[in-house]
């Protein structure tokens, strides 16, 4: 309907706008993100091929193979169980935030779509970090029924669960943030170059398959060991997860892992807005 002068009417009376819902950031950044869960959804299958396979052939050739040859020692499998959890977990996230950051930024600009909606410039970047963090649940999660397949059993104990879950999404978010940085700070004709330099260290000293404190006689080895992010969420699902096994400290790994995520996370932020404003 139209006032006198021809203005749409609208509830206030002639002349004033019709009422329209308000979109705000939160209901934006939640519709950009059921959109991406909806994109995963349908390629759920390619996703789980892509996460899991690293992680389950380790498994299988670390945790069963090499056992079934009598070249680990009995009981590796509950040391390697939790590792691969935490590998999971973290790579998962570094992989769905930096590489889409690559190709959005630089070949598809799909970016700039985001960039435009009714959000923070920010939010866009919390989005990535959050649904790169939800894979990376869904991916460690998928480990455990894996677990049970390949080795029959896995080190669980009821009572720790809350903690094993929250260690889970710490590792998923820490992994998403190291994604934003690279994704935001290495130039794409380099970026597999980074990856091949990163993901190789980042996988073999993130105390996956051994615990921490048994490299004390490497003592150069066990330094670089604690300078991966990687290794507290390792060390805390191993000490959550199992019993007899040498450890760090829980409130150790919670600690030092959520001291990464903040500091990674302010620098993969700033490189985010560095790359949006530039």
């Amino acid at each position: 309907m139209s006032g006198p002068t021809g203005a749409p009417e609208g509830p206030g009376g002639p002349g004033t706008l019709p009422h329209l819902p308000h979109w705000g950031p939160w209901r934006t950044g939640l519709a950009i993100l059921r959109r991406d869960l909806f994109v995963t959804g349908r390629e759920f299958p390619i996703f789980l091929a892509q996460v899991i396979l690293q992680p389950l052939f380790l498994l299988f050739v670390f945790g069963k193979v090499l056992a079934e040859l009598g070249y680990t020692q009995p009981g590796y499998q509950q040391v390697l169980f939790p590792g691969l959890v935490a590998l999971a977990a973290v790579l998962t996230g570094l992989q769905s935030t930096a590489l889409p950051l690559v190709i959005e930024f630089s070949y598809s600009n799909e970016i700039e779509d985001r960039l435009l909606a009714p959000l923070p410039i920010g939010g866009v970047a919390v989005e990535k970090v959050v649904f790169a963090a939800l894979r990376a649940c869904v991916a460690a999660a998928v480990m455990f029924p894996i677990g049970i397949w390949i080795l029959g059993s896995i080190p669980w104990h009821a009572s720790t669960a809350p903690g094993v879950v929250v260690m889970i999404v710490l590792g998923s978010l820490l992994g998403a943030a190291m994604g934003l940085i690279l994704g935001t700070y290495v130039p794409p004709n380099r970026i597999n170059v980074t990856f091949a330099l990163v993901l190789t260290p980042l996988i073999f000293t993130g105390s996956s398959q051994y615990p921490w404190p048994s490299l004390g006689r490497l003592r150069w080895f066990q330094v670089v060991s604690a300078l991966n992010p990687m290794t507290y969420v390792s060390e805390g699902l191993r000490a959550l997860m199992t019993t007899g096994v040498p450890h760090l400290p829980t409130w150790l790994c919670f600690v030092v892992a959520a001291g990464y995520l903040i500091v990674l996370g302010l620098v993969g932020m700033l490189g985010f807005l560095r790359r949006a404003l530039g």
